[in-house]
């Protein structure tokens, strides 16, 4: 079974009237830190469920090859939510991580 998202570190957020909380880990993994896109998790506040687990269309601020990267805002979390909800995620539902990829939406 997998971890919830800690509390610390984490961000909440409600969209349509459901909590979730968002983090994004401050340590970059490998692949964040040698150019490749920065991802974040997001999960139902109160319920253990299926990990949204959010690959965006910029890099990591601490990769360091110089593939540029911007601040994700809420605002970008709670589209996030609501593309990953549309394309099928089921937040209280158990079961592996549901990817949700902005990069391939966007078609870049």
């Amino acid at each position: 079974m997998r971890a919830a998202l800690l509390r610390k570190g984490s961000r909440r957020i409600v969209v349509d009237e459901t909590a979730y909380r968002w983090n994004i880990r401050r340590k970059p993994t490998f692949s964040q830190e040698d150019g490749c896109f920065l991802s974040y998790a997001v999960e139902l506040e109160d319920a253990r469920g299926a990990v949204l687990l959010v690959r965006t269309d910029h890099g990591h601020p601490s990769n360091y090859l110089g593939v540029p990267s911007k601040a994700v805002l809420p605002s970008d979390v709670e589209r996030a939510i609501r593309l990953g909800l549309e394309c099928g995620w089921e937040p209280g539902a158990p079961g592996a991580q549901f990817q949700l990829d902005l990069a391939a939406a966007q078609g870049s």
